[in-house]
């Protein structure tokens, strides 16, 4: 009997980088992770063993606006029914004494069947892609998702607020820093100011990108501009900016920079305020968990058309003082509800 299972969303690279955090830092040898596309990468080059189960569907944006929202609501629930066949398998082989789930909920309707101990990571507790006949399909996919949520032992929401029920609001999940910020500087030869654009785990955020290089061309402080492309964007930005392609160790290049720019993904946002890094966040636009991310941090889409005076803006900032890390939080809780398994 295997005795945890962690299922991990491959939508995006910030699952992964949360789950990481929380895996380092319960020590969890006996731990095997599910996922699929990038986080695998990613996890293998953090040293954790993934296996590569999922495939999930591509969001399809242009210019910085999602597209087709109602073909990727389809073809997101045909892929929640394939995922769940994959999970079924592996829960019954396995036999796990606890399922933990980052948004992957099709694993959490199968432990939850099987009546096996379930935690489910999230950002959200509702979904809001669709209107019109969209939204109705999209209502009932809700209302399941609820009624997980509700028969869960435990949801970690990594915000602040009220825990109430079997919900807690941990605080933002990242990984720890093991060293100063001065060395890390040193390691990744930052010298001048600089700002780090980073675009996550999917091809995106390409409108982002090249709408900071030609902004940061109009600015004559002297500054350098490093780009953070990921996985999937191999497009050649020129001389003038350092890519550093798809890297393992993105926390530590966020807290070394001067200000990060970045689609409104909750991971980097969480970096930003936990680090203390200064942040300009533009979300994918009519994608609705980025747009409330980003309106939270004072952005909206329309930013990226005044990047320039953002930027000039945020470089003056000072550093915000780091904030309490929720990884601590979040382990405490799952090491009650695995205790609590092992002592039945």
């Amino acid at each position: 009997m295997t005795e945890i299972l962690f299922f991990c969303s491959p939508i995006g690279l910030g699952h992964a980088t949360r789950d990481l955090a929380i895996i380092k830092q319960l020590n969890l040898e006996s731990c095997e992770v599910y996922s699929g596309s990038s986080a695998i990468d990613f996890f293998q080059m953090n040293n954790v063993q993934a296996n590569d189960v999922y495939f999930p569907p591509r969001f399809e944006v242009e210019n910085g606006k999602l597209e087709k929202s109602l073909k990727w609501l389809w073809s997101y629930y045909k892929y929640y029914k394939k995922c769940k066949e994959i999970a079924s398998r592996i829960i019954d082989e396995k036999q796990p004494k606890l399922v933990i789930s980052d948004e992957d909920f099709a694993s959490i309707a199968v432990a939850q069947e099987r009546k096996i101990q379930n935690i489910i990571i999230t950002d959200i507790l509702e979904t809001k892609f669709t209107s019109g006949f969209g939204g109705m399909i999209e209502k009932k996919m809700n209302k399941t998702m609820q009624e997980m949520l509700h028969k869960s032992n435990r949801v970690i929401i990594p915000e602040s607020g009220e825990n109430k029920g079997n919900i807690v609001r941990t605080g933002p999940i990242v990984r720890e820093i093991q060293k100063n910020r001065d060395e890390i500087r040193k390691e990744l030869g930052f010298k001048k100011k600089t700002i780090v654009v980073s675009v996550g785990g999917t091809d995106a955020g390409l409108f982002l990108i090249k709408q900071t290089i030609d902004a940061v061309k109009k600015i004559e402080t002297d500054l350098d501009l490093v780009l953070v492309t990921g996985p999937k964007i191999k497009e050649n930005f020129g001389s003038e900016v350092k890519n550093l392609g798809f890297v393992q160790n993105l926390h530590e290049v966020i807290f070394a920079a001067d200000l990060v720019i970045s689609l409104a993904g909750k991971s980097t946002i969480d970096e930003s305020v936990i680090y203390g890094t200064p942040g300009i966040f533009i979300p994918i636009k009519d994608h609705f968990e980025q747009e409330d991310n980003a309106r939270e941090m004072g952005f909206d889409f329309n930013d990226i058309f005044n990047l320039e005076e953002l930027i000039r803006k945020s470089l003056n900032k000072d550093r915000s003082e780091p904030q309490e890390n929720g990884v601590n939080l979040a382990g405490m809780e799952i090491t009650k509800i695995l205790s609590k398994e092992n002592n039945d």
